[in-house]
């Protein structure tokens, strides 16, 4: 008979952060075990769920980092959401061919859309005509997001991400989890929650801000945890990285634009726009590490040195070196830049904040062409932070266009980052971590390739 399992990926976790502020997560590794567990390069989100749930490198599954530039179109995609994206067999795959009678939970897990999973969650905002943004959430089956957002409101997306992210949104999903829990039963619950990631990178893994993070999202996984035991089902809570402290953003487009690299275009509105398609070089920020697209081929060598000689990157990975990282993947850059540990790469291509696209200032992680920790936190320097988005929120419920443009441009404030790969000795507290409800599995070292394996031990051995 299968044995249930729940699998909580409790992102920003490590294994130094288990102690008297953890004490549900505490309370499953001492009845199993607790392990620091190696991530992969780079250690986001993306990348990393996709090696948890088809436990093989990303050169396998394609998934190079939470966006990349897709040559046949010119374009940055990021925060795509279709499972298709991800190549190879996942563990609930794998779960139906031992049980015809297995089924999955997947809440709020990336590439949620289209699995082959029986329930499933993820936002999925709804944009009119009119340039409004509607908060919702897509579901399978449909009428799952209904009766879950009748019983526990609109999922809060303003919670999930930007100025406002906070504990809400998780404390959202571990609610909307535990329901889908007792009512379907299913064989496989897999829940993300991802409150620690906020305050870490805001102000720091360091930082009294951080400390309250993790003693709320322990309450949030306490609830799931309670929920499990009650179905007696095996539990694991995981995280995909570590946030380390940073306090040194490299501007990478524009080294690459001040050499003659990277070519931008001027708007007829005034502002500047990324011309990928146009470019010699590029980046695509995403963290610490930052993929480099490089044509024609012959500028790769040139464009490898200049970035050896930059300030704050440690290493640069040509396709060669690629890959023993296990990157080697047609979606990666010619080149991957990893920023140095207390170093983390901005998108910023301009070099005048007044021609600075408009996008830039507002939470859009669809539009900019990397990503931008920026927007968790409002703009310093405005006046009264609140007044203005009460303003701008009065616009749009008059049924006005609204420009929600309360980000900053200074990426100098952001504390905390990852993407890198922890340094010999400091897993503990810069790597994830694996903890288990048994000791069954236990073993001295955990590896982010095995974890799948790992999981069907759980519940078939």
């Amino acid at each position: 008979m299968t044995k249930p399992l729940v699998v909580i990926n409790v992102v920003g976790l490590t294994h130094e952060m288990l102690g008297s502020e953890t004490p549900n997560i505490l309370s499953v590794a001492n009845g199993g075990f607790a392990r620091p567990m190696t991530t992969v390069l780079p250690a986001v989100t993306c990348t990393a769920q996709s090696t948890l749930l088809t436990g093989s490198m990303p050169r396998e599954h394609g998934v190079v980092a939470n966006g990349w530039y897709f040559r046949d179109l010119s374009e940055v995609l990021f925060w795509r959401q279709s499972n298709r994206l991800v190549h190879g067999s996942r563990i609930y795959d794998e779960g139906k061919q031992r049980d015809p009678n297995y089924k999955t939970a997947k809440m709020f897990w990336w590439y949620n859309m289209y699995a082959d999973v029986e329930w499933s969650m993820t936002p999925r905002p709804s944009y009119p005509a009119d340039g409004r943004k509607v908060l919702d959430s897509y579901s399978n089956p449909p009428e799952l997001r209904d009766r879950l957002q009748d019983e526990l409101g609109i999922f809060p997306l303003l919670r999930f991400w930007g100025p406002g992210a906070g504990i809400e949104s998780s404390r959202w999903i571990a609610e909307a989890t535990v329901r889908v829990m007792s009512e379907q039963q299913p064989a496989l619950t897999l829940v993300y929650l991802p409150h620690l990631d906020y305050d870490l990178q805001r102000y720091g893994p360091d930082s009294p801000q951080a400390t309250v993070a993790i003693r709320e999202i322990d309450v949030e996984v306490g609830k799931v945890i309670d929920a499990a035991r009650a179905r007696g089902a095996e539990i694991v809570v995981l995280s995909e990285y570590a946030i380390t402290a940073v306090d040194q953003p490299v501007h990478i487009n524009r080294i690459f634009r001040e050499h003659g690299y990277l070519t931008v275009r001027r708007e007829p509105l005034g502002w500047e726009t990324l011309d990928c398609g146009g470019s010699r070089a590029f980046a695509v920020a995403d963290h610490q590490v930052a993929h480099v697209y490089v044509n024609p081929p012959n500028d790769i060598e040139a464009v490898a040195s200049l970035l050896r000689s930059t300030d704050g990157i440690d290493m640069v990975l040509d396709a060669a070196a690629q890959e023993p990282h296990g990157i080697n993947h047609p979606r990666s850059g010619e080149l991957v830049a990893i920023a140095a540990p207390q170093a983390w790469f901005t998108y910023y291509f301009w070099n005048d904040d007044g021609l600075a696209p408009d996008y830039a200032r507002t939470v859009d992680i669809h539009r900019k062409p990397g990503y931008d920790p920026v927007e968790l936190l409002m703009d310093p320097d405005i006046s009264f932070p609140k007044l203005k988005v009460v303003s701008r929120l009065v616009r749009k419920l008059l049924g006005f266009r609204y420009y929600m443009d309360v980000i900053g441009l200074d990426a100098g404030i952001i504390r905390g980052s990852h993407g890198r790969l922890p340094a010999a000795g400091r897993e503990n507290s810069d790597g994830p971590v694996f903890v288990c409800s048994s000791k069954r599995i236990e073993r001295d070292e955990v590896e982010m390739t095995d974890v799948k394996s790992m999981l069907l031990s759980l519940q078939f051995d």
